[in-house]
């Protein structure tokens, strides 16, 4: 559809349009590369570069006019407004006819288990008879076809196109991994959310965000765009901030927890290996469940989606039976089997907090060793790197060091900075190997008989990003490649 930039400057509080109001405008963008005639370009101050720099190059591809926060500073219609973040996030949904109004959408965040928890509330919805979207980490979903996924939650007019597509496509809902920089670079504004899920909080990117406090203050204000009359706020009671969100929270709230009081708890909690088996307690009931994933995160995981679903008033029966039949995440706590008497478990964890959660579970199902590879990112959060290092060394019997997605900084800076948290704790075994290809051979090289090998970091992830190029890289396939090449040696695993 297509607005003039009087209507357009309507939907963002504030707005004043310089020059033609009456200038027709077809769509918004806000990469001057991607701008068409009829578009309308809002210049974003990005976090290296300002918008305003390209303004030439969109009007030089037909751009009719420009929003930006700064006063005109070109011979085009140009609307100032307070917010380029916002206005770029209401012009879009207002271009689109609203497509997020038309979706009960559910918005997980929290710094680990997002992906799991929206993937089994995306199949829940499905086997409740509903058909559902997802916007997430490992793929888009829209009516159960998957799109590839370059943000957990994509730019606000690439979300807005989404939902679109989501609304024409037939879905009434859709599951949604809400980032902190989502938050905190306002991709969701404009979005209104039936349910916000809160998983956890532990350290990670503090180079956006400065400190907890703010990294806190970015998550919260998810429960600030919860719908006023029928809105529900899903928080993990286990995590120390969890008062202060359901306080915060402007919709009812539902606490779900493993270790106290709360509305979602899990009874009669058997680990093993192969499958978990607990019985939700719940406000509806209790209900029994058997799934094929394994660890108490993935209890927790299973419990936000559980409260989320029951807040969208599906069947609990049904949502016991969906999620005690889903599968799992790609690249989220994966176990590679092929044929090894010793287990192989890929997993994204790439915070300190992840690692030990991770490292953990592995721990309680009593493999005879626990051999981690890992490494941390490069242009990321330094402070986790030492913190990681002192977590694989408290909990593995043998550390391997690697590199994961070094991007502009120096390799073995990064491996030289893990190594500073490696003091201490039970690993007798501590190899860096920098090629992540040798590193996943050498730890199935010392694996033997009843072990597990946890390859940290990447899990889902195809590409290996370096200073000067991306290339094809995929832990899981690796592994599969190196377990091939091992002497035959077959058992459970």
């Amino acid at each position: 559809m297509s607005l003039t930039l009087s209507q357009l400057a309507e939907r963002s509080p504030g707005a004043r349009v310089h020059g033609t109001g009456e200038t027709v405008v077809d769509e918004v963008y806000y990469d001057s590369r991607r701008v068409r005639p009829g578009g309308l370009f809002v210049a974003v101050p990005g976090l290296r570069e300002n918008g305003l720099r390209y303004v030439d190059a969109a009007r030089e591809r037909g751009a009719v006019a420009v929003a930006a926060e700064a006063p005109a500073s070109a011979p085009i219609p140009w609307v100032q407004v307070p917010s380029a973040r916002e206005a770029l996030a209401a012009f879009s949904a207002a271009l689109l006819g609203d497509p997020a109004e038309q979706l009960d959408l559910v918005g997980v965040t929290g710094t680990n288990g997002k992906t799991t928890t929206a993937w089994m509330i995306e199949a829940a919805l499905a086997r409740a008879g509903r058909t559902p979207g997802l916007v997430g980490t490992v793929q888009h979903r829209i009516a159960g076809r998957a799109e590839a996924a370059s943000h957990t939650t994509p730019e606000s007019s690439d979300l807005q196109m989404l939902f679109r597509a989501m609304v024409d496509a037939g879905c009434d809902s859709a599951a949604v991994e809400v980032s902190s920089h989502a938050l905190e670079l306002k991709r969701v504004h404009n979005c209104r959310f039936r349910v916000a899920v809160f998983t956890n909080l532990s350290r990670d990117h503090l180079d956006l965000h400065g400190d907890m406090d703010g990294y806190f203050r970015a998550k919260r204000t998810l429960f600030s765009r919860l719908l006023r009359d029928d809105g529900v706020a899903v928080i993990n009671a286990d995590d120390a901030r969890a008062s202060e969100l359901a306080a915060a929270s402007r919709g009812r709230v539902l606490t779900y927890s493993l270790e106290s009081d709360a509305d979602l708890t899990a009874a009669r909690l058997s680990l093993g290996l192969d499958r978990t088996t607990f019985a939700v307690r719940t406000p509806r009931g209790e209900h029994a469940v058997t799934t094929p994933l394994i660890g108490r995160f993935n209890v927790r995981n299973l419990l936000a989606a559980f409260g989320a679903c029951l807040a969208l008033e599906l069947d609990p029966d049904v949502l016991a039976e969906a999620l005690g039949d889903f599968q799992g995440a790609p690249g989220r706590m994966e176990r590679i089997h092929a044929g090894q008497d010793f287990a192989v478990i890929v997993d994204y964890a790439h915070t300190d907090e992840a690692l030990r959660c991770l490292l953990e579970t592995v721990r309680e199902l009593a493999p005879s060793r626990l051999i981690t590879v890992f490494g941390c990112g490069g242009d990321r959060d330094k402070s986790k790197r030492p913190l990681m290092g002192a977590v694989a060394a408290r909990l593995s019997d043998a550390v391997v060091l690697t590199n994961d997605n070094p991007r502009s900084e120096p390799p073995e800076s990064i491996l030289e900075e893990i190594q500073r948290g490696l003091n201490g704790g039970r690993a007798t075994e501590r190899l860096v190997i920098p090629d992540r290809r040798d590193a996943i051979a050498r730890a199935f090289e010392m694996a033997g008989p009843g072990d597990a090998v946890v390859i940290a970091g990447k899990g889902h992830e195809t590409q290996q990003v370096l200073r000067d190029r991306s290339v094809p890289f995929d832990d899981r396939q690796v592994a599969r490649q190196q377990l091939a090449r091992l002497p035959a040696r077959t058992g459970k695993a």
